[in-house]
């Protein structure tokens, strides 16, 4: 079951007029993130900007790969970055996927926007690989369905 909190960092906006900038964050950028990444680069307008990172990168699931290469989206490039890594640029929207890069979150001097989204850690499930590639699955999906819901929403005015 997914958890969303939001929390409005800043109302003033500097970057009037800039692409969105969203960035997605996990414990070890190896799910999660990675998965929201690149469905969010699918479905964002192309001049948004969408990245992920983690508090403990980790390297980037293979499972999560399979489960993202059967919607058409390639992650075999993607690789994970730590959070210090895109600390210090400016981010309209921070949003953390799991509770402990949610708890472990920094102030973000150019942040706007922080949210919270929790999805469960399909790198948790064990099993067989084809359980375990289901769970990747429902994840996904999970994630999908948020973010077709909340990219729309947004409105460049309010990023």
């Amino acid at each position: 079951m997914q958890t969303v909190h939001t929390l409005f960092i800043s109302a003033a906006d500097p970057r009037d007029g800039m692409a969105v900038r969203i960035l997605f964050l996990c414990t070890h950028n190896s799910s999660r993130s990675q998965m929201a990444e690149g469905l969010a680069r699918a479905i964002a307008p192309a001049d948004w900007v969408v990245a992920s990172a983690g508090t403990d990168p980790r390297g980037v699931n293979p499972l999560a790969v399979r489960a993202m290469a059967e919607l058409g989206i390639d992650l075999r490039d993607h690789r994970s970055k730590s959070l210090d890594e895109l600390l210090h640029q400016p981010w309209d929207y921070v949003v953390t996927l799991c509770d402990d890069a949610h708890e472990a979150c920094p102030v973000f001097p150019g942040g706007r926007n922080r949210l919270h989204v929790g999805f469960p850690d399909p790198s948790a499930v064990e099993g067989d690989e084809a359980t375990r590639l289901q769970a990747f699955r429902g994840v996904r999906d999970a994630i999908r369905q948020w973010i077709e819901r909340w990219i729309p929403s947004l409105d460049r005015a309010s990023a």
